[in-house]
C-alpha cells in the first residue's frame, strides 16, 4: 500500500460494523456511543507467554523502559549494597522516606514506599474494595489498579476520553456517587501518551476529593514539558484527599529493582500500613539505590533530553510514512496500524523489535517505547518492512 494509500486509508477506511473508523478516533477523540465498558484496553499479544519460542529481541520497546539507566552513581549504589545483603534494609528505607518527603515538601508520615508503584496501586485497590464499591476513571487508562479493583468485586465507572484525548474530568465527577470509593487519574495517561492540563486536574482534585479518594499516577510526570508539568502532591498539603503515586521506573531507570511510593494524608495511608509492612518488600540494593538516584540530576536530565530527541525523531518519521500518532508527553508513542495485532507482533517480534499492541478507540494500535537512537532507527525500518 502507497504512503498516499496508507494517508486515505488511515482517514476513510471503516472498521467492522458498530466501530469508529482510525480517523474519527484521532480527530474526534471517543464516538457519543462509544461502549467503554465492553472494550477495555486489551494488550493482544503477550511476549513473554512461550519462553521457548521468545525471538531475539534486537530492540526491546515494550515496557516504557528507560534504556540509560540506572545512572552511574546508582550503579555505584547497587553494587557497593552487595557487601551488606546480609542486613535488613530498615534504616535506609527511613533514609529514603526522609529524602522522598523533603522533595515532595511532605512530612515523612505522608510517605509510604513499595517495591515499584504498581505495586501500591494494587494494594490500594485491594484495601479501598475488600468489600466492593465503585472506581471511576478513564477509558483507556493504565488498568493495574482498575483490575485489581473489579477482582475485588467492584464495579468500573469509565469515562472516555475528550476529542484532545484528556480525562474528561467534568464527566467523571458526575460519575462519583455514594457508591464510590476511588477516582483513578494517570495523568500523562498510558497507554495514550496524553495529558490532562494541570490547572484543569488540580481544580478536579481540589472539588472531587471532597466527595471521594483521588488517585493521581504521575509515573510520567518528568516526562513533561517545563511549561505543563504539575503535580498534584501540593493539594495534600492543603489538607485534601488525595493519593500522588510517583516511581523509580521510568526517569531514574531502575525498573527491575522495583521501587515506587505514594503520598498521602497519614489518615489515608493508615489502612494501608496495618496490612503490609512496606519496608519489607524492598531489599536493600534498591533501596541504596533509590537513595543514590534521587542525588543525580545530570542523569535524570539526560535521560529527559535523549527520551525527548529519540521520541521527535519517531514522530518525525511517522509523519512520513502517513501515520497518524496521538501527542505523547510519556517515554512512548500510540499510534494505530492497519493488521491485527496479533500478527502485526508477531512479524514485528520475528525481526527483532519488540512492541505492544493495543485495541483503543475503535482499532488496533501500536504503542512503541522510546530507546536509544540505534533501536529506534531499527523500529522505523522494521515498520517500513512490516506495515508499508
Amino acid at each position: 500500500m502507497s504512503m498516499i494509500n496508507r494517508r486515505k486509508w488511515l482517514k476513510n477506511s471503516a472498521l467492522a460494523a458498530g466501530a469508529v473508523t482510525f480517523s474519527n478516533a484521532l480527530t474526534a477523540g471517543m464516538s457519543s456511543n462509544y461502549n467503554a465498558q465492553a472494550r477495555h484496553v486489551n494488550n493482544i499479544w503477550e511476549w513473554e507467554a512461550n519462553l521457548s519460542k521468545r525471538p531475539e529481541v534486537k530492540a526491546r520497546l515494550l515496557a516504557n523502559e528507560n534504556p540509560y539507566g540506572p545512572g552511574p552513581a546508582t550503579q555505584k549504589a547497587i553494587m557497593d549494597s552487595v557487601k551488606v545483603g546480609n542486613r535488613y534494609g530498615h534504616e535506609d528505607a527511613a533514609k529514603l522516606i526522609e529524602l522522598l518527603a523533603e522533595k515532595e515538601g511532605v512530612t515523612t508520615d505522608h510517605i509510604m514506599i513499595a517495591p515499584g508503584s504498581s505495586d501500591l496501586l494494587e494494594k490500594v485497590a485491594i484495601s479501598r474494595f475488600i468489600e466492593g464499591g465503585k472506581i471511576v476513571s478513564a477509558d483507556p487508562a493504565y488498568m493495574s489498579l482498575i483490575k485489581t479493583s473489579q477482582a475485588m468485586q467492584a464495579d468500573w465507572s469509565a469515562i472516555p476520553l475528550t476529542k484532545t484525548y484528556a480525562h474528561d474530568l467534568p464527566k467523571m465527577e458526575a460519575a462519583i456517587d455514594e457508591k464510590t470509593k476511588l477516582v483513578y487519574i494517570c495523568n500523562p495517561n498510558n497507554p495514550t501518551g496524553t495529558i490532562t492540563p494541570g490547572k484543569d486536574l488540580w481544580k478536579f482534585c481540589k472539588t472531587a476529593s471532597e466527595k471521594t479518594l483521588i488517585f493521581v499516577d504521575e509515573a510520567y510526570l518528568e516526562f513533561m514539558k517545563p511549561e505543563d508539568k504539575m503535580s498534584m502532591v501540593g493539594l495534600i498539603n492543603e489538607g485534601k484527599n488525595i493519593m500522588v503515586s510517583r516511581t523509580f521506573s521510568k526517569v531514574y531507570g531502575m525498573a527491575g529493582l522495583r521501587v515506587g511510593y505514594v503520598v498521602a494524608q497519614p489518615e489515608t495511608l493508615k489502612p494501608l500500613k496495618k496490612i503490609w509492612r512496606s519496608n519489607m518488600g524492598l531489599n536493600i540494593t534498591a533501596l541504596k539505590g533509590a537513595i543514590a538516584s534521587l542525588g543525580d540530576e545530570e542523569f535524570v536530565q539526560k535521560s529527559i533530553s535523549k527520551n525527548t530527541e529519540c521520541r521527535e525523531y519517531v514522530c518525525a518519521e511517522l509523519d512520513k510514512l502517513g501515520f497518524e500518532y496521538l501527542p505523547s508527553q510519556t517515554s512512548f508513542v500510540l499510534f494505530p496500524i492497519e493488521l491485527e495485532g496479533k500478527p502485526f507482533l508477531e512479524k514485528m517480534f520475528s525481526l527483532g523489535v519488540g512492541v505492544r499492541s493495543f485495541e483503543v478507540f475503535g482499532g488496533t494500535h501500536c504503542r512503541v517505547s522510546i530507546g536509544t537512537m540505534p533501536e529506534m532507527e531499527l523500529f522505523v525500518e522494521t515498520l517500513k518492512t512490516v506495515l508499508v
